[in-house]
């Protein structure tokens, strides 16, 4: 148990950051064990709640890959991925606009709403929020697919401003009103981005980066090329990496990877000085976070 000693120490160290950030804006990224453990969802919508109480302007974006998959499956449908990406045909959009703007979306509003959040469900169809144009990498057929091309950020604005806490399902809408999926990593780049954000925090099922089994605590566009370069990046880390690094160069003060298998890692990552994961930055800094 801590003592009272401990628990000061605690808020002591905290106390330059929550004046720091105060009015400031970050966007998380929702995804991994911490939508799926029960515990977890609860620090979440905690750790979230207590960012906009001391001032800090939040927007969620969330990812549901899992929750799609398992309704899929239940409906008789396969699941088919094309270099880890969802091939979503116009059926398999309907499981996901279910899912993603629908249950997932709504269990996370009403978890957060629990703690006097004031969470707002809202997906990219909402007010033309996430305008997209369908996305084809490498020549390959995704199906409805999207990449977004515009973000109605006056209506995100208007929420935050009005001291409301978005949290974004991520599909988007083509110019003839079709939905669209969009990769839930590529949305809240893109949204961070838009709204030029202190920080952008992906919050998933890894640790950081991670180089001879140690984590790497800060790391900067050339370093992160390199580490790609050598395949100590790979997979799905990658586009992760690069969308961080094209947030930085919009206008993204920092980037944060962080473990949200470990319970209140969001806070420990903000409010501390060591910090828990990852960050990703314009040029590596001298010791200490923030």
């Amino acid at each position: 148990m801590q003592t009272i000693g401990a628990k000061t120490e605690v808020l002591i160290e905290a106390l330059p950051y929550i004046t720091r950030y105060e009015g400031k804006t970050f966007v998380v990224k929702y995804g991994g064990a911490a939508m799926v453990d029960e515990e977890l969802r609860e620090t979440f919508a905690q750790d979230v709640t207590l960012l906009k109480k001391i001032g800090i302007r939040v927007a969620i974006v969330h990812g549901g890959g899992r929750e799609i998959t398992d309704l899929a499956s239940r409906l008789g449908l396969e699941s088919r991925f094309v270099d880890g990406q969802r091939y979503t045909d116009e059926v398999m959009m309907d499981v996901v606009q279910m899912v993603l703007a629908g249950k997932t979306n709504k269990d996370i509003v009403a978890r957060i709403n629990q703690h006097d959040g004031n969470a707002v469900g809202v997906c990219g169809i909402d007010a033309n929020l996430l305008r997209v144009r369908k996305l084809a990498p490498q020549g390959n057929d995704l199906g409805y697919v999207g990449e977004i091309s515009d973000i109605n950020t006056g209506f995100l604005d208007l929420l935050l401003s009005n001291n409301s806490m978005p949290v974004i399902a991520p599909v988007g809408v083509n110019g003839d009103g079709h939905a669209y999926n969009v990769n839930a990593d590529l949305a809240a780049a893109a949204i961070a981005s838009a709204l030029k954000a202190e920080k952008l925090v992906y919050l998933s099922d890894v640790e950081g980066v991670l180089v001879g089994g140690t984590l790497v605590p800060s790391m900067d566009q050339r370093e992160g090329e390199r580490l790609i370069g050598e395949k100590v990046i790979s997979h799905g880390m990658i586009p992760k990496i690069r969308s961080a690094f094209d947030a930085l160069h919009a206008g993204v003060n920092k980037v944060h990877l962080v473990d949200g298998r470990i319970k209140h890692s969001l806070l420990l990552e903000i409010f501390t000085d060591t910090g828990i994961g990852t960050e990703l930055v314009h040029a590596v800094p001298p010791p200490g976070r923030g």
